[in-house]
């Protein structure tokens, strides 16, 4: 594709993205107006598809220079990466299919504008700023994450003593989590992994591994899809909620022989293992929508089989001998490597977050260390959702305000 063409087709997606973005169309007009980021330098590390492109565009006509780069080798899509580039005090690093080098090298392509605000998505870029960049340290406000994973990541920094800025944990936002990882990921997963295997789902057995968010949307969303759902967890409380929801509930080990697709939505690494390989059963399909490519142990089934080979765009077989397995799109997230991600009216709703939380921190002197996303920023993104739905909520009046907030009311 020429690219002309490139640029045109990702100005479409971009434009049909902001038109299901009410929410982060409200904040881009006051952005506009009031330009809160003014002089603001904000490198990012992002999945840069047409969504993150519209938080981009918002940023930047709030008066920043914004640079941004990939956040998984597999997610970028070039056509908007392209488009980005075109927009006034806009540059994108990323690409589509770039090797490890080139991943962390356009890192410091969007360091280069010496930042004094960052935001990540599994917080690479923060690690890297750590790191190999600790020049820019002391000029840095603050930043944003935006996922489960990093902010593991942040937390155990925190806890080592290591970070050495202030982060706002926007995935922690009940506006972010709730939606995104539950809604969100449950639709895009699916949506990757059926228009990549063009198979159906009903009537199949479905492991999903963990009973987080991300994987109850998963499991809730497979059950919509007629499928028999099995969970794995570690947690019990987690593993209880699973049973109750109607799921059958066994260790991978067990679930391995009878599970036809799987997909692992922990944020942790060996879920799916050479133990598993051993006894998997005939065909299985392994997909990941956890945020790293290290749930399902690649290395070990790549030294059990007797042969790789592409057998469709975004599928390999790794063939064992007597069984077959399947594992889409190199075991990245399948939702973004496979598929375009959440949908635009839930995206809406975290990069509002994404927004607020980086005018939070250009107004606000933050001190070292994770922040909670302040609770008016996320009941503000509530009402703005509902409003853009055209939904009206009741308030309380004053009686039960003073109802809730007394003591001495009883029987």
């Amino acid at each position: 594709m020429h690219k002309k063409e490139l640029i045109e087709y990702g100005d479409q997606k971009i434009e049909w993205a902001r038109a299901h973005m009410p929410v982060l169309e409200i904040i881009r007009k006051s952005f506009e107006k009031e330009k809160p980021l003014e002089g603001r330098r904000i490198a990012m590390a992002l999945h840069v598809e047409a969504k993150t492109a519209v938080l981009v565009e918002t940023l930047a006509v709030g008066g920043a220079e914004v640079a941004i780069t990939g956040c998984n080798p597999l997610s970028t899509q070039d056509d908007v990466s392209a488009a980005l580039c075109t927009r006034d005090n806009i540059s994108s690093c990323a690409k589509y299919e770039c090797s490890n080098e080139e991943y962390y090298a356009a890192m410091d392509k969007v360091l280069a504008i010496e930042p004094d605000i960052t935001i990540d998505d599994g917080a690479d870029l923060i690690f890297k700023l750590h790191t190999e960049r600790q020049e820019l340290l002391p000029n840095i406000l603050g930043g944003c994450e935006e996922t489960t994973t990093g902010i593991h990541r942040l937390k155990a920094m925190e806890k080592d003593g290591a970070l050495k800025m202030p982060v706002m944990a926007v995935n922690d936002a009940m506006t972010k989590f709730m939606f995104d990882n539950r809604y969100g990921t449950g639709q895009s997963s699916w949506d990757g992994i059926m228009r990549t295997t063009n198979l159906l789902v009903a009537g199949k057995n479905v492991v999903v591994g963990g009973y987080g968010w991300c994987g109850k949307g998963v499991a809730m969303r497979a059950k919509g899809l007629g499928a028999n759902v099995i969970v794995t967890e570690i947690d019990p409380i987690r593993a209880l909620e699973a049973k109750m929801d109607g799921n059958l509930v066994m260790p991978m080990k067990e679930a391995a022989k009878i599970g036809d697709i799987f997909v692992t939505t922990t944020g942790n690494r060996d879920i799916i293992t050479r133990e598993h390989f051993e006894v998997i059963k005939d065909g299985a399909i392994l997909s990941n929508s956890g945020h790293f490519n290290v749930e399902i142990d690649l290395e070990n089934l790549e030294d059990m089989a007797k042969g790789v080979r592409t057998v469709r765009k975004n599928i390999k077989e790794y063939d064992l001998g007597s069984r077959k397995v399947y594992v889409l799109a190199d075991g990245r997230l399948v939702n973004l490597a496979a598929g375009d991600g959440h949908p635009a009216e839930v995206m809406d709703m975290s990069f509002a977050n994404q927004a607020l939380c980086v005018r939070h921190i250009a107004e606000n002197k933050l001190a070292n260390g994770v922040h909670a996303v302040p609770k008016e920023i996320d009941m503000h993104v509530a009402e703005l959702k509902l409003m853009s739905m055209g939904v009206a909520i009741d308030s309380l009046s004053e009686a039960q305000c003073e109802y809730m907030c007394g003591w001495k009311s009883g029987t």
